[in-house]
Formats: C-alpha cells, sequence, structure tokens
C-alpha cells in the first residue's frame, strides 16, 4: 500500500521532478552568507544589538510560540484541513495554562494548554470533517468562540470577589501568578562565548553572541519545541503513517480507495495542530507567569504567515518562526536603532532582487525594487532612528513583506480546504 500512496501522492504534485532540491551544503552556504551580510551590517551601521545574546535571547523566546502555531498549521493543512483558528487556540491554550499553571506549577500549565487548544481543535475538526463546514469559517467561529469564551471564564475563575483566584493576585483580565519555568545555561561555554562578544570582533563575536542566545537562560519548552520540530519532520516525511496523513491533504479520493480513513487521519492531524497551538499559548502565559487577556497578540496568525512562507515544511516554518521572533523581540526591546540598522540590509536585498529581476528580463518589477532601495537608502541616511509606531508595527510588516516576495514558489497541498465525503470517488 505505501509504494501505491507514493506513487499517488507524487502524481499530485505538479511539477515537483523539476525543482532544485536545497542539499544541507547549500544550506550551509546560505548560512554562512547569512551570518557574513549580518555581521557586515552590523559593524556598517553600528548597531551592536543587532548580533548580541540578548537579542538573539529574546528573539528565540519570542519565535516559539510562533513556530509551534506555525507547526500546527502544518499538521492540519498537509491533511488538507485550513486552520486559521489557531490563533483562538493558543488563546485557549494560554487560558487553560494560566488557570491550572497557579495552582500545579509550570509543567503542569504546559500540560493544560496542550489540551485546550486540543479542544478547539476537536471543534473545528468536528465542523470541517465530519460536517463539512467551510473551513474558512470554522476558523474564524473557533477565534470568536475562543475569545469570547476565555474572557468570561476569565472573569468567572480569576475576578470573584473573594475567591482563592482573586486573594492570590487574580482579576477579570489575569490569572494568578504561576511559579518560574526552570531554565538551564552552560556555565563553561556561556563564559567563553560572552568573552568572545565582548571583544566585537568582526564574524567572530557576531557569531559567538547568536550561539550565547543558545546556551543562556533557555527554557525547557524551547528544546521541547526544537524536538517537535525535528520529531514532526521524521513522522510526517519519514514514517508510513505521515505518508498516508499527506496523501489525505493532496489526493484523498486515491488515499480512500488505497484503504486509508481519511477521515481518522483528518482528525488526527486537526487535534495535532491544536495541541501545539495550545502549547504555543501555553508558552506565553508561563513566560510571563500568567495569563492575560489579549496575550496571544496576532501571534496565531503570524505563525499561518509562517506556514506558509515556510512552503508547508518544517525546516521553512523554523526559520520563517525565526525571522518573525527576531521582529517581534526588537519591537519589545524598543529597538528603533536596529530598525534603522534594517533598513540599509533591506535596501541592500532589494538591490539584489532588483539584479535578479533584471537578469530574468523583468524589468517592471526590477525598477519597483531598485526604487524601493534607493528610498531606504535615502531614509537611512537622513533619519537616526525609526519612530516607535513603525517599530512596533515592524513583525506585521515583515509578515506582509515576506509573503510579498515568497508567493510564487509557493505549493500549497493540492485538495488543502477543499471538501471531501466519503465515497465521492465512487
Amino acid at each position: 500500500m505505501s509504494t501505491d500512496l507514493k506513487t499517488a501522492t507524487k502524481l499530485a504534485v505538479p511539477g515537483k521532478g523539476g525543482r532544485r532540491k536545497l542539499t544541507y551544503p547549500w544550506i550551509l552556504l546560505i548560512i554562512a552568507v547569512g551570518l557574513v551580510a549580518v555581521s557586515v551590517l552590523r559593524a556598517v551601521t553600528g548597531a551592536g544589538d543587532l548580533t548580541s545574546t540578548g537579542q538573539f535571547g529574546a528573539a528565540l523566546s519570542a519565535a516559539v510560540p510562533i513556530g509551534l502555531a506555525g507547526l500546527g498549521g502544518l499538521w492540519s493543512e498537509r491533511a488538507g484541513v485550513v486552520n486559521i483558528g489557531l490563533e483562538g487556540m493558543m488563546m485557549l491554550g494560554s487560558f487553560a495554562a494560566g488557570w491550572v499553571g497557579w495552582q500545579h506549577g509550570p509543567w503542569a500549565a504546559a500540560a493544560a494548554g496542550v489540551i485546550g487548544g486540543a479542544l478547539g481543535g476537536l471543534i473545528h475538526a468536528i465542523a470541517t470533517v465530519t460536517f463539512g463546514v467551510d473551513h474558512i469559517v470554522s476558523g474564524v467561529a473557533v477565534n470568536i468562540l475562543a475569545l469570547g469564551a476565555t474572557q468570561y471564564l476569565a472573569t468567572l475563575w480569576f475576578g470573584q470577589e473573594g475567591s482563592a483566584a482573586m486573594l492570590a493576585g487574580g482579576n477579570d483580565k489575569q490569572s494568578p501568578p504561576m511559579p518560574d519555568m526552570p531554565t538551564f545555561t552552560v556555565p563553561g561555554l556561556w563564559d567563553a562565548l560572552n568573552t568572545l562578544e565582548g571583544h566585537h570582533w568582526f564574524l567572530v563575536s557576531d557569531v559567538a553572541g547568536i550561539l550565547g542566545a543558545a546556551v543562556t537562560n533557555v527554557s525547557w519548552l524551547t528544546l521541547l519545541t526544537v524536538g517537535l520540530f525535528i520529531g514532526t519532520f521524521y513522522v510526517l516525511w519519514r514514517s508510513s503513517f505521515g505518508l498516508r496523513l499527506r496523501s489525505c491533504g493532496e489526493a484523498p479520493i486515491s488515499a480512500e480507495t488505497l484503504g486509508v480513513n481519511v477521515y481518522s487521519y483528518k482528525y488526527a492531524a486537526v487535534l495535532v495542530s491544536g495541541a501545539l497551538a495550545g502549547l504555543g499559548g501555553a508558552f506565553l502565559s508561563i513566560g510571563v507567569h500568567f495569563f492575560q487577556d489579549g496575550q496571544t497578540g496576532g501571534r496565531g496568525y503570524i505563525g499561518l504567515a509562517t506556514m506558509i512562507f515556510g512552503n508547508w515544511r518544517p525546516g521553512g516554518v523554523a526559520m520563517g518562526a525565526g525571522l518573525f521572533g527576531f521582529m517581534d523581540a526588537m519591537q519589545l526591546r524598543s529597538g528603533g536603532p536596529t530598525v534603522h540598522a534594517l533598513l540599509l540590509g533591506l535596501a541592500a536585498l532589494l538591490a539584489v532582487l532588483a539584479l535578479l529581476r533584471l537578469r530574468a528580463l523583468k524589468r517592471t518589477q526590477a525598477v519597483v525594487a531598485g526604487i524601493a532601495a534607493a528610498v531606504l537608502v535615502i531614509w537611512y541616511f537622513l533619519a537616526d532612528t525609526v519612530p516607535l509606531e513603525l517599530v512596533e508595527a515592524s513583525p506585521y510588516i515583515a509578515t506582509l513583506l515576506v509573503l510579498a516576495l515568497f508567493s510564487q514558489r509557493l505549493r500549497p497541498p493540492k485538495a488543502n480546504g477543499k471538501p471531501y465525503r466519503r465515497g465521492q470517488g465512487t
């Protein structure tokens, strides 16, 4: 059966054979070029926070909930179910984590977040898989229901006069505080990297600052997230279960004829999707020690954008989460000078894009990219910083730019979002 499923899945992927495979040497080369480019930008602009341990540590923390939401979307959409309810599932996860965490600690909060998000996933699966509700409508409904439910329950459970939760510090907008989640630091390695970073040497200190973030005060949930990304790759691309699940998103009718219970795999995928998004919401609550109304702040939607940017692949989702996490951390650290430095970096990227478009004889796109690069260079030299309002909006601007630049190279699962009824192929 597995051979037949592989054949059916390949037939559902147009143009797969002509696409150049991104091998590990190419990946390493891209990383090396990126590191050199960032080092040059830091040296030219003098924006030391661009590669500091503090900046990348904050970026790593900001990337985790976005990455978990994106990974959740990947599971769902690989099985053919569009999931824009990720934001609502994150809300349910963050609320459940806040409710359980102040009573039983952060690890119980993480487990509660998984269950809360999975509950949102179950609602979405029942609506879309069983009853055939439009996936977008169902996702919007989940987001609205989650917002209303968490606000109502927060008032009921945390804001009741004289209740244990209120006496412990809760109110109708937030839960009582929970204990810290343990972190780890690699003592000897951290000291060496911190010393190297302090010398401000070209490339060496920049790499030390970036690596320092990976060994300093790292949450165990961050390590769990890394494991989930690796596990997702092996489950979905290296196992028969993953092959069957992906066939449901590419050619469900063909999968059904080969004996795959498409409904079961779609349910499993959407439940896992909700659980991952819920864990992302729990990470937010655990990080600040309590649930707070409006805590997710649109990160579920940004997670959806990382999934699209990552072309429905775990590695791409991780890269997108890192990018958006970096931008999110930058605005939280009041990174006006850093955003100002990035104007020059973005101008350089647009100049390269203009040359590539010109080489491909796409003159209109080349002219637009060239003009945009010139405007950014002029802006950089005429201003010393960037307005705070623009800094705060930088994660969302980055989302729009990335989706606009990479939209032509994206290929979602062929049957993603399409209605499926058992036996419709007979």
